[in-house]
């Protein structure tokens, strides 16, 4: 049987791992807003300036969007920049706060990634087994793809939900998350 201070540390690898892994995923998903701003302008430039334009690039817009929003999720998470109602939880002792945490990801949290997960599934299964593309004509092929985002970005979540659950148990069980200060102090 593994002793506390293995499983203690597998557990801070586990937790830098995926801190590590939602922090990269959402750095490089927020290159995405930049895509999102240039790609409209010059849709914009090209519909009112040259009357033109394609259907492609209209959708590629929501595709970024969308994968956006689902690949930040969990970096989100991560920066804790999700709603919550801070006027009862900001001046709380760092105790309530990890019961807060640790109760939220538990309960609330990590089952609406499942339910998220596997009510995708088929939806995403079906769309790869008959490649579905845009019902546009002109339109990006790849429909298929951006569904495949939304199981990825439920799994993400759900590993940073993870990932704040178990920095709650070691605050309540008295021993140091040992956070990596640079995520806190980035933005």
């Amino acid at each position: 049987m593994l002793n506390w201070a293995v499983m203690k540390n597998l557990l801070h690898s586990f937790l830098n791992g995926v801190d590590t892994i939602n922090d990269w995923v959402g750095r490089g998903a927020s290159w995405l807003t930049l895509l999102m701003a240039l790609s409209t302008f010059v849709i914009v430039v090209l519909r009112y300036g040259f009357n033109t334009g394609w259907i492609w690039m209209q959708e590629s817009v929501v595709y970024m969007h969308g994968a956006l929003f689902m690949l930040a999720a969990g970096y989100t998470l991560l920066r804790e920049g999700h709603v919550r109602v801070d006027i009862f939880y900001r001046p709380q002792s760092r105790t309530y706060k990890a019961v807060i945490d640790l109760l939220g990801a538990v309960l609330l949290l990590l089952p609406t990634c499942l339910l998220l997960a596997y009510y995708s599934y088929p939806y995403v299964s079906y769309s790869w087994y008959v490649l579905e593309g845009s019902n546009e004509a002109g339109g990006i092929p790849g429909v298929f793809l951006l569904k495949s985002v939304i199981p990825l970005g439920a799994l993400l979540l759900a590993l940073q939900g993870l990932s704040q659950a178990g920095r709650s148990l070691l605050t309540l069980t008295g021993e140091s998350a040992a956070e990596d200060d640079s995520f806190k102090d980035f933005f």
